[in-house]
């Protein structure tokens, strides 16, 4: 019942810029968390950062002080503003949201999109 939709990967040089967009959508209640999560070809699945109600933020220690994570609820978007961009930043990111809806709890992902950090 709830879809997400993400934007803004692509290719960029170290040392650069993205923000991320992903932007919810469907039969929504509220939106508790929103998230990014990235995984690279042989790694795991990590956490990159987290919003709760409320305001509280997680982040990877590796990318503290360069990510930024923001909600807008009324558009039930979350961002993830991304600087000093490194090489082992590349890695598809996935965004996710948890909430309610009127058929109860829903943790949905988007489809996950391509961040490319290379020279």
């Amino acid at each position: 019942q709830v879809q997400l939709v993400e934007s803004g990967g692509g290719l960029v040089q170290p040392g650069g810029s993205l923000r991320l967009s992903c932007a919810a959508s469907g039969s929504i209640f509220s939106i508790n968390a929103m998230g990014w999560y990235r995984q690279a070809p042989g790694n795991q699945r990590e956490l990159v950062a987290r919003i709760i109600s409320g305001g509280s933020t997680n982040y990877a220690d590796s990318v503290k002080g360069r990510f930024a994570i923001s909600r807008d609820n009324a558009k039930n978007t979350v961002y993830l503003q991304m600087n000093s961009l490194k090489p082992e930043d590349t890695a598809v990111y996935a965004c996710n949201a948890e909430g309610w809806g009127p058929r109860g709890r829903f943790n949905s992902w988007g489809q996950g999109t391509q961040v490319t950090v290379s020279s």
